[in-house]
This record gives structure tokens, C-alpha cells and sequence, in this order.
């Protein structure tokens, strides 16, 4: 992949607001939530980002077209060249 997947940051226009926390921390705690059945409301403090936060970037993130886009990344990684691909047949 040669370009980010996660969009860029950008600021409120009226201002207010915590400052940017660290995109992955933010990833890893949506992943976390939507993985293990965790409601937004309980995710762990150790994430280092707000349970309203990491909400917020994940309906921005959903909106913006993110998943579909996560999806097609990791298929096309699975099947590009000098790669083995997902063997999907049942033995």
C-alpha cells in the first residue's frame, strides 16, 4: 500500500476540542471494540483515547468509506505477486 488509509486529521473550524491523539491508537481501539463485543462506553483506558473519541472517528471513518477501502487493500495485498493468496477450499 503506498498510501495511508486512515484520513488525515483535521481540526474543528470553531475550535474547542482535545487535541489529535495518535491514528492508530485510535484504530486499535475501534478494532478492539468492534471485535470484542465491548460497548463504546467500556473500553479500556488504556488505549489513550476517549470512548466518545474513538466513537466519533469511527462514524467519521465509516462515513469517509474506510472499511470498504481496508477491505480492498488487504484483498488485493492477499493476491498480489509472490504471495500465496487464501486458500478457501475445505479439506
Amino acid at each position: 500500500m503506498s498510501a495511508p488509509l486512515l484520513p488525515k486529521f483535521t481540526s474543528r473550524p470553531q475550535g474547542g476540542g482535545t487535541s489529535p491523539v495518535d491514528e492508530r491508537a485510535v484504530f486499535a481501539a475501534v478494532v478492539y471494540v468492534l471485535t470484542s463485543d465491548c460497548a463504546w462506553r467500556h473500553l479500556p483506558p488504556t488505549f489513550g483515547v476517549s470512548p466518545a473519541a474513538a466513537h466519533r472517528r469511527f462514524t467519521a471513518w465509516t462515513e469517509a468509506g474506510l472499511w470498504r477501502r481496508l477491505h480492498r487493500a488487504v484483498l488485493d495485498e492477499l493476491g498480489s505477486p509472490g504471495r500465496a493468496g487464501l486458500d478457501l477450499s475445505e479439506d
